[in-house]
């Protein structure tokens, strides 16, 4: 889908979806991550292939978790690179649910082989 086929308003309505279809204990356990959407990733990350989304943070896992008056952790979502992946709306919504499930499990401080051993990349 190209760029202009979904726009920001109508695609944070999908991620609030996403959302809401969590289960209860997931919503309370990223009920102090902020989820933001954006168009693209920063321009500054150099990463390989199509960045979806990032988890920034501290995982739950950690003993001692977010620093006292420091900003809270995040997940960001990519609207234009969900919207370059997919290829309908149901796509769109489907891949919302991926790429947000994916960075629930970096907050829950799953790494990268696990979550693709999962089935959540």
């Amino acid at each position: 889908m190209d760029a202009d086929s979904i726009d920001l308003d109508a695609f944070e309505r999908i991620v609030t979806e996403a959302l809401d279809e969590l289960p209860d204990w997931v919503q309370e356990a990223v009920d102090g991550i902020a989820i933001i959407v954006d168009d693209e990733p920063p321009a500054d990350w150099h990463g390989r292939g199509l960045l979806l989304g990032q988890f920034h943070g501290v995982a739950r896992t950690r003993i001692g978790g977010r620093v006292p008056g420091s900003l809270p952790d995040r997940i960001e979502l990519y609207r234009v690179p969900i919207l370059k992946v997919s290829r309908t709306a149901d796509d769109v919504a489907a891949r919302v649910r991926k790429v947000l499930g994916h960075e629930i499990g970096h907050a829950f401080g799953l790494k990268e082989e696990r979550l693709r051993e999962l089935g959540w990349y």
